[in-house]
């Protein structure tokens, strides 16, 4: 009987807390249906600028092969491959042929290496002449290792998840202890108390993301190409976006299970638009869903700082969009006080 009032007991419990009970069912096939759409995507094709000078037999069996290919003068795909619009360059002398890829990504570098193979395999059947594939990285090299390529994701994602899930926990912890509610009595304004709590928190994750990308690149040796100064700021900028919606979003929580419900809602679906998985092989309508992820952001500074070595030109949307979201969620955590006391 007490064993039976202890379940009992449960279930009214969870039967009572809605959101739970729809979210343990709703969450995991939100995310399931996430995955289903990444990566059944098409497989990637590569795109691909030649010169003039490659024989056109070849420019066939490449677009054969799979590939995207268009003719376009060196200075141009130079720039292209720098802005990543193409991912190699061919040119042919004599019996060589010459590929420049951007390499920052391996798995795109191997696509258009197989790609190439294909073709040439294809191609020499039909001709006497053996070509010799000489190959030259705009960025990273044949021995770049896929963790170099994904640890500027993995520590934007670490930085995030973990500021996100503390501060979110940490205010509520404020809220439902009644600090907040003194606070609130006082003749503080809201926006006082934001930004109070936002420096107090921010410190904080100041070290926090310090200390992660020290690690990174120091002990673990991940590629570093750039400076590390920007790479304070864009970790610093990301822990500010994921410590103000951590701090929005326990606003509509009333303790830390609510809290942690949002994670597979807000968290786990910038996992996939952060550049983990090529963008690239979805669909159009699902990749812009990733501008509105900060993560996306993040990311992407990230990688330009560290794998191709760029600077404030190549980052500064980027940055601008990461304290366009921090004052967003600082605004709306004002309003969101609004619940707590009217003034």
């Amino acid at each position: 009987m007490r064993i039976q009032a202890i379940v009992v007991r449960i279930i009214r419990q969870f039967f009572r807390d809605k959101r739970t009970l729809a979210l343990m069912i709703v969450a995991p096939m939100f995310v399931l249906f996430l995955m289903d759409l990444v990566f059944n995507g098409e497989s990637y094709e590569p795109h691909i600028a030649i010169n003039s000078n490659v024989p056109h037999q070849l420019e066939i069996a490449l677009k054969e092969a799979g590939a995207h290919v268009k003719t376009m003068t060196k200075t141009k795909a130079m720039t292209e491959l720098d802005e990543q619009q193409i991912d190699a360059w061919m040119e042919m002398d004599q019996t060589t042929l010459r590929i420049t890829l951007e390499g920052s990504d391996p798995s795109v570098s191997k696509t258009v290496l197989m790609t190439v193979q294909k073709a040439t395999q294809t191609l020499m059947p039909r001709t006497e002449q053996k070509i010799a594939v000489e190959t030259v990285y705009m960025h990273g090299s044949e021995d770049m290792a896929p963790f170099d390529y994904f640890g500027p994701v993995l520590i934007g994602f670490f930085i995030f998840f973990f500021v996100f899930l503390i501060a979110g926990v940490s205010f509520l912890r404020e809220r439902t202890s009644g600090t907040l509610e003194r606070l609130l009595a006082t003749p503080l304004k809201r926006w006082e108390i934001v930004i109070g709590y936002i420096i107090g928190f921010g410190i904080f994750t100041t070290i926090q993301a310090s200390f992660i990308s020290l690690f990174a690149i120091h002990v673990l040796r991940m590629m570093m190409e750039g400076s590390f100064w920007y790479v304070l700021l864009i970790t610093f900028l990301l822990a500010m976006t994921a410590l103000t919606l951590g701090t929005l979003l326990s606003a509509f929580a009333n303790n830390e299970l609510q809290m942690i419900q949002f994670i597979p809602l807000v968290v786990v679906p910038q996992v996939f638009f952060s550049g983990l998985f090529n963008l690239d092989t979805m669909e159009p309508w699902l990749r812009s869903i990733g501008v509105a992820m900060p993560l996306y952001y993040g990311a992407d500074a990230l990688r330009e700082i560290m794998i191709r070595g760029k600077g404030w030109e190549a980052i500064s949307i980027d940055v601008y969009v990461l304290i366009s979201f921090s004052l967003l969620f600082m605004i709306l955590n004002v309003f969101a006080l609004k619940k707590y006391r009217k003034l």
